[in-house]
Parts: C-alpha cells; sequence; structure tokens
C-alpha cells in the first residue's frame, strides 16, 4: 500500500492574469530551473472569475496589488508579498534579506505604491509591445 502525501503549498502567489507586466514576472519566478513541479510555491491568476479567492477578499482588492497567502490562509500585500515570495524561492532566498536593513521594507513599500500609480501606463506600453512583436 502506498501513501500519498497531499502537499499544501508554503505559499500561493495571487496575481493579475490579466496584466502584462505581472505574467511577465510570474513567468519569470514559474521559469526558474529550481522550482519543480512539487515547489511549496502556488501560483494562481486571480483575473479568472471561475478562480476561488481566499476568504474576506474581493477580485478587485486582489487585483489592485501583489498578494501572497501563507498556508496558515495569512494575506500579505505589497513590499511584504514579494518578500515572502522571495524567501520562498531558490536563488532568490539573499534578496528577501533585505528586510533585515533599517527602512528597507518602509522604502520598498513606498516605491511599490509609485509603481501602482504608473501600472496603467505601463499595462498599456507593455500590451502594444507585445501585440508589436506578435504580429507576422
Amino acid at each position: 500500500m502506498t501513501d500519498q502525501i497531499k502537499t499544501t503549498p508554503a505559499l500561493t502567489v495571487l496575481y493579475d492574469g490579466a496584466c502584462p507586466l505581472c505574467r511577465r514576472e510570474i513567468s519569470l519566478y514559474r521559469d526558474l530551473p529550481a522550482l519543480r513541479p512539487d515547489s511549496p510555491v502556488c501560483f494562481v491568476d486571480v483575473s479568472d472569475a471561475a478562480v476561488p479567492l481566499p476568504p474576506g477578499t474581493t477580485r478587485d482588492q486582489l487585483l489592485a496589488r501583489f498578494h501572497v497567502q501563507g498556508p496558515g490562509g495569512e494575506l500579505h500585500s505589497g513590499a511584504q508579498a514579494f518578500l515572502a515570495l522571495w524567501a520562498a524561492l531558490p536563488g532568490w532566498r539573499w534578496l528577501a534579506q533585505v528586510q533585515r536593513l533599517p527602512g528597507a521594507v518602509w522604502l520598498m513599500e513606498r516605491s511599490y505604491r509609485y509603481f501602482l500609480r504608473c501600472r496603467p501606463t505601463l499595462q498599456r506600453w507593455a500590451a502594444k509591445l507585445v501585440k508589436h512583436r506578435t504580429r507576422p
């Protein structure tokens, strides 16, 4: 008799699959050579209306900022979400250590908020670039 162990992802990345910038970044993480299919990181496209959402969240809330959910259901957003993801990814763990530097998390969060203000314009540019590259 074979015992099957059901593994719960250590981290669930909740990302906007409709955003060309987000898709590109998530592809970078997913394509890491060290990230195995049985990895403790799971990627969920919350732009897909068929995808169930974590309790207490809305699709708009999850699409507005980057979120990750820990195995206990705790939700991290913005800079904290990136730090949690980087800490779980082989080859990126060193980057998560930036949180040890005084003021680094505060600076990352402020930078991320600035990026969010520019995101719509950057999304339009990225979408045009993708269209341009896929033309015959």
